[in-house]
Protein backbone atom coordinates (compact mmCIF):
# COMPACT_ATOMS: atom_id res chain seq x y z
CA UNK A 1 0.00 0.00 0.00
CA UNK A 2 1.17 3.54 -0.75
CA UNK A 3 -0.03 6.72 0.91
CA UNK A 4 -1.26 9.12 -1.80
CA UNK A 5 -3.45 12.21 -2.03
CA UNK A 6 -7.03 11.62 -3.20
CA UNK A 7 -10.56 12.98 -3.13
CA UNK A 8 -12.18 10.86 -0.41
CA UNK A 9 -15.85 10.54 0.38
CA UNK A 10 -15.61 10.12 4.15
CA UNK A 11 -19.33 9.61 4.58
CA UNK A 12 -22.56 11.10 3.22
CA UNK A 13 -22.20 14.89 2.71
CA UNK A 14 -18.50 14.90 3.66
CA UNK A 15 -15.63 15.11 1.15
CA UNK A 16 -11.93 15.55 1.91
CA UNK A 17 -8.74 16.01 -0.10
CA UNK A 18 -6.30 13.98 1.97
CA UNK A 19 -3.74 11.19 1.98
CA UNK A 20 -5.03 7.63 1.92
CA UNK A 21 -3.42 4.20 1.52
CA UNK A 22 -4.01 2.71 -1.95
CA UNK A 23 -2.48 -0.31 -3.74
CA UNK A 24 -0.02 0.91 -6.39
CA UNK A 25 2.15 -2.12 -7.10
CA UNK A 26 2.00 -3.07 -10.78
CA UNK A 27 1.49 -6.82 -11.15
CA UNK A 28 1.50 -9.12 -14.20
CA UNK A 29 -1.02 -8.06 -16.82
CA UNK A 30 -1.40 -4.62 -15.27
CA UNK A 31 -0.32 -1.08 -16.05
CA UNK A 32 0.20 1.94 -13.85
CA UNK A 33 -1.42 5.11 -15.16
CA UNK A 34 -0.77 8.72 -14.26
CA UNK A 35 -4.25 10.20 -14.22
CA UNK A 36 -4.79 13.39 -16.22
CA UNK A 37 -8.56 14.02 -16.43
CA UNK A 38 -11.50 12.65 -14.45
CA UNK A 39 -15.18 13.36 -15.17
CA UNK A 40 -17.70 14.00 -12.41
CA UNK A 41 -20.46 11.41 -12.86
CA UNK A 42 -23.98 11.49 -11.49
CA UNK A 43 -23.29 8.31 -9.53
CA UNK A 44 -20.32 9.98 -7.78
CA UNK A 45 -22.56 12.88 -6.86
CA UNK A 46 -25.31 10.52 -5.69
CA UNK A 47 -22.91 8.77 -3.30
CA UNK A 48 -21.90 12.21 -2.01
CA UNK A 49 -25.47 13.38 -1.42
CA UNK A 50 -27.18 10.10 -0.46
CA UNK A 51 -24.37 7.84 0.76
CA UNK A 52 -25.67 4.92 -1.28
CA UNK A 53 -27.10 3.74 -4.57
CA UNK A 54 -29.45 0.81 -4.16
CA UNK A 55 -27.58 -1.98 -2.37
CA UNK A 56 -24.22 -0.18 -2.66
CA UNK A 57 -23.67 1.70 0.61
CA UNK A 58 -20.67 3.83 1.59
CA UNK A 59 -19.71 2.23 4.89
CA UNK A 60 -16.06 3.31 4.82
CA UNK A 61 -14.06 6.16 3.24
CA UNK A 62 -13.99 5.77 -0.55
CA UNK A 63 -12.04 7.55 -3.30
CA UNK A 64 -14.44 8.89 -5.95
CA UNK A 65 -14.18 9.04 -9.74
CA UNK A 66 -14.45 6.48 -12.55
CA UNK A 67 -14.45 8.43 -15.85
CA UNK A 68 -10.74 8.84 -16.51
CA UNK A 69 -7.87 9.20 -18.97
CA UNK A 70 -4.15 9.42 -18.43
CA UNK A 71 -0.68 8.20 -19.42
CA UNK A 72 0.92 4.79 -18.89
CA UNK A 73 3.96 5.15 -16.61
CA UNK A 74 4.70 1.49 -15.84
CA UNK A 75 3.93 -1.82 -17.58
CA UNK A 76 3.61 -5.15 -15.80
CA UNK A 77 4.89 -8.51 -17.00
CA UNK A 78 3.10 -9.98 -19.98
CA UNK A 79 1.65 -6.71 -21.29
CA UNK A 80 2.50 -6.26 -24.96
CA UNK A 81 -0.13 -3.93 -26.43
CA UNK A 82 0.71 -0.93 -24.25
CA UNK A 83 3.96 0.85 -23.43
CA UNK A 84 5.17 3.65 -21.18
CA UNK A 85 4.05 6.99 -22.59
CA UNK A 86 0.84 5.73 -24.20
CA UNK A 87 -2.15 8.01 -23.67
CA UNK A 88 -5.08 5.86 -22.54
CA UNK A 89 -8.57 5.69 -21.08
CA UNK A 90 -9.75 2.92 -18.82
CA UNK A 91 -12.89 0.81 -18.57
CA UNK A 92 -13.71 0.94 -14.84
CA UNK A 93 -15.58 -2.35 -14.41
CA UNK A 94 -13.52 -5.54 -14.02
CA UNK A 95 -15.41 -8.86 -14.17
CA UNK A 96 -14.40 -12.37 -13.23
CA UNK A 97 -13.13 -13.69 -16.59
CA UNK A 98 -14.28 -17.20 -15.70
CA UNK A 99 -17.86 -16.32 -14.74
CA UNK A 100 -20.73 -17.60 -16.84
CA UNK A 101 -21.69 -14.01 -17.79
CA UNK A 102 -18.16 -13.25 -18.96
CA UNK A 103 -17.94 -16.48 -20.94
CA UNK A 104 -21.21 -15.53 -22.65
CA UNK A 105 -19.73 -12.11 -23.53
CA UNK A 106 -22.02 -10.23 -21.13
CA UNK A 107 -19.30 -9.35 -18.65
CA UNK A 108 -21.04 -6.13 -17.59
CA UNK A 109 -23.72 -8.14 -15.78
CA UNK A 110 -21.29 -10.46 -14.03
CA UNK A 111 -22.31 -10.26 -10.33
CA UNK A 112 -18.61 -10.33 -9.42
CA UNK A 113 -17.76 -7.11 -11.31
CA UNK A 114 -15.67 -4.65 -9.33
CA UNK A 115 -16.27 -1.07 -10.47
CA UNK A 116 -14.28 2.05 -9.60
CA UNK A 117 -15.99 4.26 -6.99
CA UNK A 118 -18.66 1.67 -6.23
CA UNK A 119 -18.43 0.58 -2.57
CA UNK A 120 -16.11 -0.84 -1.42
CA UNK A 121 -13.88 -0.23 -4.49
CA UNK A 122 -11.86 2.98 -4.59
CA UNK A 123 -12.10 5.31 -7.60
CA UNK A 124 -9.43 7.26 -9.48
CA UNK A 125 -9.46 10.86 -8.23
CA UNK A 126 -5.85 10.40 -7.22
CA UNK A 127 -2.57 10.98 -9.15
CA UNK A 128 -1.86 7.34 -10.12
CA UNK A 129 -3.77 4.07 -10.38
CA UNK A 130 -3.00 0.47 -11.32
CA UNK A 131 -5.41 -1.23 -13.72
CA UNK A 132 -5.66 -4.41 -15.82
CA UNK A 133 -4.09 -3.79 -19.22
CA UNK A 134 -6.94 -5.62 -20.99
CA UNK A 135 -9.33 -2.91 -19.79
CA UNK A 136 -6.97 -0.05 -20.72
CA UNK A 137 -7.30 1.44 -24.21
CA UNK A 138 -4.88 3.56 -26.20
CA UNK A 139 -6.19 6.92 -27.40
CA UNK A 140 -5.58 8.17 -30.96
CA UNK A 141 -3.25 11.17 -31.19
CA UNK A 142 -6.13 13.45 -32.17
CA UNK A 143 -8.26 12.54 -29.12
CA UNK A 144 -7.57 14.67 -26.04
CA UNK A 145 -7.47 13.50 -22.42
CA UNK A 146 -10.73 15.39 -21.86
CA UNK A 147 -12.40 13.42 -24.65
CA UNK A 148 -10.80 10.21 -23.38
CA UNK A 149 -12.46 10.75 -20.01
CA UNK A 150 -15.79 11.07 -21.86
CA UNK A 151 -15.51 7.59 -23.37
CA UNK A 152 -16.98 5.99 -20.25
CA UNK A 153 -20.36 7.79 -20.35
CA UNK A 154 -20.38 7.67 -24.16
CA UNK A 155 -20.02 3.88 -23.95
CA UNK A 156 -23.42 3.82 -22.21
CA UNK A 157 -24.88 5.59 -25.23
CA UNK A 158 -23.17 3.12 -27.53
CA UNK A 159 -24.56 0.19 -25.55
CA UNK A 160 -28.06 1.65 -25.85
CA UNK A 161 -27.68 2.23 -29.59
CA UNK A 162 -26.40 -1.32 -30.05
CA UNK A 163 -29.30 -2.79 -28.08
CA UNK A 164 -31.74 -0.85 -30.28
CA UNK A 165 -30.51 -2.62 -33.44
CA UNK A 166 -30.80 0.63 -35.38
CA UNK A 167 -31.48 0.47 -39.11
CA UNK A 168 -30.08 3.34 -41.23
CA UNK A 169 -32.68 6.08 -41.54
CA UNK A 170 -34.49 5.29 -38.30
CA UNK A 171 -36.15 8.01 -36.22
CA UNK A 172 -35.24 7.98 -32.54
CA UNK A 173 -36.86 9.61 -29.53
CA UNK A 174 -34.72 10.27 -26.47
CA UNK A 175 -36.46 11.05 -23.18
CA UNK A 176 -34.08 13.15 -21.09
CA UNK A 177 -31.37 15.56 -22.23
CA UNK A 178 -28.94 15.00 -19.38
CA UNK A 179 -25.37 13.82 -20.03
CA UNK A 180 -26.42 10.23 -20.79
CA UNK A 181 -29.48 11.20 -22.83
CA UNK A 182 -27.46 13.54 -25.00
CA UNK A 183 -24.76 10.91 -25.51
CA UNK A 184 -27.42 8.35 -26.40
CA UNK A 185 -28.69 10.77 -29.05
CA UNK A 186 -25.16 11.23 -30.43
CA UNK A 187 -24.60 7.46 -30.49
CA UNK A 188 -27.97 6.85 -32.16
CA UNK A 189 -27.15 9.33 -34.90
CA UNK A 190 -23.69 7.84 -35.36
CA UNK A 191 -25.33 4.41 -35.52
CA UNK A 192 -27.56 5.35 -38.46
CA UNK A 193 -30.55 7.27 -37.15
CA UNK A 194 -31.55 10.08 -39.49
CA UNK A 195 -32.87 12.20 -36.62
CA UNK A 196 -33.10 12.16 -32.86
CA UNK A 197 -36.06 13.84 -31.17
CA UNK A 198 -34.74 14.83 -27.73
CA UNK A 199 -37.31 15.71 -25.05
CA UNK A 200 -36.70 17.43 -21.73
CA UNK A 201 -38.07 20.07 -19.37
CA UNK A 202 -34.85 22.13 -19.27
CA UNK A 203 -34.33 24.40 -22.26
CA UNK A 204 -30.59 24.96 -21.62
CA UNK A 205 -29.97 21.21 -21.87
CA UNK A 206 -32.03 21.02 -25.05
CA UNK A 207 -30.03 23.92 -26.52
CA UNK A 208 -26.80 21.99 -25.93
CA UNK A 209 -28.18 18.83 -27.52
CA UNK A 210 -29.50 20.85 -30.46
CA UNK A 211 -25.93 21.79 -31.42
CA UNK A 212 -25.67 18.35 -33.02
CA UNK A 213 -26.93 17.93 -36.56
CA UNK A 214 -29.98 15.68 -36.62
CA UNK A 215 -31.21 16.55 -33.12
CA UNK A 216 -34.75 17.92 -32.88
CA UNK A 217 -35.30 19.42 -29.40
CA UNK A 218 -38.75 19.28 -27.80
CA UNK A 219 -39.45 21.19 -24.59
CA UNK A 220 -42.22 19.15 -22.95
CA UNK A 221 -43.23 22.15 -20.85
CA UNK A 222 -44.37 23.78 -24.09
CA UNK A 223 -45.30 20.89 -26.39
CA UNK A 224 -47.07 17.55 -26.07
CA UNK A 225 -44.41 14.99 -26.96
CA UNK A 226 -46.83 12.33 -28.21
CA UNK A 227 -48.45 14.86 -30.55
CA UNK A 228 -45.07 16.16 -31.71
CA UNK A 229 -43.74 12.68 -32.49
CA UNK A 230 -46.97 11.94 -34.31
CA UNK A 231 -46.60 15.13 -36.36
CA UNK A 232 -42.97 14.42 -37.24
CA UNK A 233 -43.65 10.81 -38.23
CA UNK A 234 -47.01 11.31 -39.99
CA UNK A 235 -48.76 9.42 -37.20
CA UNK A 236 -46.61 6.29 -37.53
CA UNK A 237 -44.37 6.69 -34.47
CA UNK A 238 -40.65 6.47 -33.81
CA UNK A 239 -38.59 3.43 -34.71
CA UNK A 240 -36.63 3.60 -31.46
CA UNK A 241 -37.41 5.21 -28.09
CA UNK A 242 -34.64 5.62 -25.51
CA UNK A 243 -35.87 6.25 -21.97
CA UNK A 244 -32.99 8.12 -20.29
CA UNK A 245 -34.77 10.22 -17.68
CA UNK A 246 -35.43 7.57 -15.05
CA UNK A 247 -38.74 9.32 -14.37
CA UNK A 248 -41.73 7.07 -13.58
CA UNK A 249 -43.92 9.66 -15.32
CA UNK A 250 -42.24 8.89 -18.64
CA UNK A 251 -43.86 5.44 -18.59
CA UNK A 252 -47.38 6.87 -18.47
CA UNK A 253 -47.32 7.71 -22.18
CA UNK A 254 -44.20 5.98 -23.51
CA UNK A 255 -46.14 3.26 -25.37
CA UNK A 256 -47.68 5.93 -27.59
CA UNK A 257 -44.25 6.94 -28.93
CA UNK A 258 -42.87 3.90 -30.82
CA UNK A 259 -44.31 2.66 -34.09
CA UNK A 260 -45.83 -0.82 -34.32
CA UNK A 261 -42.92 -3.24 -34.04
CA UNK A 262 -40.67 -0.52 -32.63
CA UNK A 263 -38.35 -0.76 -29.67
CA UNK A 264 -38.00 0.92 -26.28
CA UNK A 265 -34.49 0.89 -24.80
CA UNK A 266 -34.50 1.49 -21.04
CA UNK A 267 -31.42 3.45 -19.95
CA UNK A 268 -32.66 5.55 -17.02
CA UNK A 269 -33.27 3.75 -13.73
CA UNK A 270 -36.34 4.72 -11.68
CA UNK A 271 -35.75 4.65 -7.93
CA UNK A 272 -38.78 2.44 -7.30
CA UNK A 273 -40.57 -0.25 -9.37
CA UNK A 274 -43.01 1.14 -11.92
CA UNK A 275 -46.02 -0.09 -13.85
CA UNK A 276 -46.42 0.19 -17.61
CA UNK A 277 -49.02 -0.49 -20.30
CA UNK A 278 -48.43 -4.14 -21.18
CA UNK A 279 -51.56 -4.31 -23.37
CA UNK A 280 -50.38 -1.61 -25.77
CA UNK A 281 -46.86 -3.04 -25.77
CA UNK A 282 -48.35 -6.39 -26.77
CA UNK A 283 -50.79 -5.20 -29.43
CA UNK A 284 -48.05 -3.09 -31.05
CA UNK A 285 -45.45 -5.86 -30.54
CA UNK A 286 -43.06 -3.36 -29.01
CA UNK A 287 -39.68 -4.81 -28.14
CA UNK A 288 -38.23 -3.70 -24.80
CA UNK A 289 -34.47 -3.75 -24.21
CA UNK A 290 -32.52 -2.81 -21.09
CA UNK A 291 -29.03 -1.41 -20.53
CA UNK A 292 -26.67 -1.86 -17.61
CA UNK A 293 -23.44 0.07 -18.18
CA UNK A 294 -21.80 -1.42 -21.32
CA UNK A 295 -19.81 -4.30 -22.74
CA UNK A 296 -17.40 -4.29 -25.72
CA UNK A 297 -18.06 -0.60 -26.42
CA UNK A 298 -14.78 1.16 -25.57
CA UNK A 299 -12.92 0.38 -28.79
CA UNK A 300 -15.96 1.34 -30.89
CA UNK A 301 -16.40 4.59 -28.95
CA UNK A 302 -12.74 5.51 -29.31
CA UNK A 303 -12.84 4.69 -33.03
CA UNK A 304 -15.75 7.09 -33.55
CA UNK A 305 -13.95 9.84 -31.63
CA UNK A 306 -10.74 9.27 -33.57
CA UNK A 307 -12.56 9.34 -36.91
CA UNK A 308 -14.00 12.78 -36.19
CA UNK A 309 -17.56 11.54 -36.67
CA UNK A 310 -18.33 12.13 -33.00
CA UNK A 311 -17.34 15.30 -31.13
CA UNK A 312 -18.00 15.27 -27.40
CA UNK A 313 -16.11 18.47 -26.57
CA UNK A 314 -19.27 20.67 -26.61
CA UNK A 315 -20.58 18.66 -23.66
CA UNK A 316 -17.71 19.67 -21.35
CA UNK A 317 -19.17 22.53 -19.31
CA UNK A 318 -16.25 23.41 -17.03
CA UNK A 319 -12.88 22.05 -15.90
CA UNK A 320 -11.55 22.25 -12.33
CA UNK A 321 -8.09 21.72 -10.83
CA UNK A 322 -7.58 18.70 -8.57
CA UNK A 323 -7.21 21.00 -5.58
CA UNK A 324 -10.68 22.35 -6.38
CA UNK A 325 -12.32 18.91 -6.53
CA UNK A 326 -14.71 19.60 -3.66
CA UNK A 327 -15.82 22.79 -5.41
CA UNK A 328 -16.45 20.75 -8.56
CA UNK A 329 -18.64 18.29 -6.67
CA UNK A 330 -20.58 21.04 -4.94
CA UNK A 331 -21.16 22.59 -8.38
CA UNK A 332 -22.42 19.23 -9.64
CA UNK A 333 -24.82 19.01 -6.68
CA UNK A 334 -26.37 22.30 -7.87
CA UNK A 335 -27.43 20.50 -11.09
CA UNK A 336 -27.34 23.67 -13.18
CA UNK A 337 -29.47 23.24 -16.31
CA UNK A 338 -26.60 24.52 -18.45
CA UNK A 339 -24.11 21.94 -17.10
CA UNK A 340 -23.61 18.66 -18.93
CA UNK A 341 -20.18 17.36 -17.91
CA UNK A 342 -17.81 18.77 -15.29
CA UNK A 343 -14.23 17.51 -15.31
CA UNK A 344 -11.25 17.60 -12.97
CA UNK A 345 -7.67 17.84 -14.27
CA UNK A 346 -5.02 16.24 -12.09
CA UNK A 347 -1.85 17.65 -13.75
Amino acid sequence: MTKVRALVLERQHELALRDIDLPLETGPGEVKIRIHTVGVCGSDVHYYTHGKIGPFVVNAPMVLGHEAAGTVVEVGAGVTHLKVGDRVCMEPGIPDPNSKASRLGMYNIDPAVTFWATPPIHGVLTPEVVHPANYTFKLPDNVSFAEGAMVEPFAVGMQAASKAKIVPGDTAVILGAGPIGTMVAIAALAGGCSRAIVADLAQPKLDIAAQYQGVIPVNIREKNLVEEVGRLTDGWGADVVFECSGSPKAWETIMALPRPGGVIVVVGLPVNPIGFDVSTASTKEIRIETVFRYAHQYERSIALLGSGRVDLKPLISETFKFEDSITAFDRAVEARPSDVKLQIVMD
